[in-house]
C-alpha cells in the first residue's frame, strides 16, 4: 500500500495524517496527552486502527514539530525521518490553498511567517511570540478560564467596542484610514466590560497583530496572498477579523480547510518531495 504518515509532536497535542501512494488524503486527527511520547504512540494507535492499517502498510513516517527532538529510535520498527518545522508549514500551505506562491502564516503558542513557492524550498521569514499562548495566559490571568473552547464561546457574547479604542473614536474626518481600523488594542476599556468583552479584545488583540506582521511580510515580496493556519485559525473571530482586515488593505487572508492541520500534511507531503 505505500502509506507515508506525517505526525506534528507538540508539548501536549500530536496531530497525525496519512497519504497513500496515489497521494490521497486520509483523514487527519489529534490527540492530547501529557507528554509527548505518550502522545506520539497514541496518536499512532488511533490512526492506524481508525483507518484499518497494519504496519506492512506504511512506508514511512515524517516527523515534525518540536517534540520530534524525543524521538531517537523507530516507532515500532518504521522508518522514521525528521522534516524542519518551516518546510512543513509552506508545503502544507500551499497544498491546502492550492495556491503557488503565497505566506504561509502558522498559528500556534507563537507565531511564525514562511514565503512558500511551489518547487522552491519555503523561507523561514521570522514571526512573533504573539499567538495561541498569549491568548490563553492573558485569558487565564484576566478571565481565569484555560481552555480555548471556553474561550472562543464566552468571546461571542463579547463587544470589543467596549474594548479597544478605534479610529472613528478619536477623529471625526477622513484621515485616510477606515474608521473600522483599531488605534489601539485595549485603549477604551470600560469600567463596565464583562468577561465577554474581555476575551473578544484578547482575541482580536492576537489575531490583529498577527494579521498586520502578515501584510507587512506580504508586502515585502510583492504578493497579496496568506494562508493562515494552526489552530487558533478554528476559533469563531477568526474569519470575520481576517475578512476585515482583507477589505482594509486590499489583502487575501484565506483559512483552508483543515487548516489546523496544515504543518503536519507538509510533513508527510516532503516525503513525496524527495522521491
Amino acid at each position: 500500500m505505500g502509506v507515508v504518515i506525517g505526525i506534528d509532536i507538540g508539548g501536549s497535542t500530536t496531530k497525525i495524517v496519512g497519504f497513500d501512494n496515489n497521494k490521497n488524503l486520509i483523514e487527519p486527527m489529534f490527540v492530547t496527552a501529557n507528554d509527548p511520547i505518550t502522545s506520539i504512540y497514541g496518536a499512532f494507535g488511533k490512526f492506524t486502527d481508525k483507518n484499518g492499517l497494519g504496519l506492512s502498510d506504511i512506508d514511512k513516517v515524517m516527523l515534525t514539530g518540536a517534540g520530534s527532538s524525543y524521538i531517537n529510535k523507530p516507532i515500532y520498527g518504521l522508518n522514521c525521518e525528521v522534516t524542519p518545522e518551516f518546510k512543513s508549514i509552506g508545503l502544507g500551505g500551499l497544498y491546502l490553498s492550492g495556491l503557488k506562491d503565497a505566506i504561509i502564516v502558522s498559528l500556534g503558542t507563537g507565531t511564525a511567517l514562511v514565503h512558500a513557492v511551489e518547487g522552491k524550498e519555503p523561507v523561514y521569514m521570522g514571526g512573533t511570540g504573539v499567538g495561541g499562548g498569549t491568548l490563553m495566559g492573558l485569558s487565564r490571568k484576566l478571565l481565569g478560564l484555560n481552555t480555548a473552547e471556553h474561550i472562543d464561546e464566552i468571546a461571542k457574547t463579547g463587544n470589543i467596542d467596549n474594548i479597544d479604542l478605534k479610529v472613528k473614536d478619536i477623529s471625526k474626518k477622513d484621515i485616510g484610514l477606515s474608521s473600522q481600523l483599531t488605534a489601539s488594542n485595549f485603549g477604551k476599556l470600560s469600567d463596565i466590560a464583562t468577561q465577554g468583552d474581555l476575551a473578544a479584545g484578547i482575541i482580536n488583540m492576537v489575531f490583529e497583530t498577527i494579521g498586520m506582521i502578515a501584510y507587512f511580510g506580504a508586502k515585502q515580496f510583492n504578493i497579496k496572498d496568506v494562508v493562515l493556519t494552526g489552530n487558533l485559525t478554528q476559533m469563531s473571530q477568526a474569519k470575520p477579523t481576517f475578512d476585515m482586515l482583507n477589505q482594509m488593505f486590499d489583502m487575501r487572508f484565506v483559512i483552508p480547510e483543515n487548516a489546523q492541520f496544515s504543518t503536519v500534511i507538509g510533513a508527510a507531503l516532503s516525503s513525496f518531495e524527495k522521491k
